[in-house]
């Protein structure tokens, strides 16, 4: 699910997270370019515990571009 076309949301109701799940937000933030995603797992007592705020540190290019050092 995306949220106001700035995060990705996805949603589980699973026993427990695994590393596999961390790597689906990160794929669905990379494919989108998209920066903030959260891992939501209904399947805890507390909803809190069950948070998970992934954020992709993927390069701007037009940053890049501006950033570049000068060759002469």
């Amino acid at each position: 699910m995306v949220v106001e076309d700035e995060i990705i949301v996805e949603i589980k109701a699973i026993e427990k997270l695994l590393p596999i799940h961390d790597a689906q937000v990160l794929s669905y933030l990379r494919l989108t370019k998209k920066r903030v995603g959260l891992l939501m797992n209904f399947h805890v007592p507390v909803l809190k515990n069950g948070l998970k705020r992934i954020v992709n540190e993927f390069p701007d290019p037009e940053r890049a571009k501006i950033q570049a050092p000068q060759t002469e």
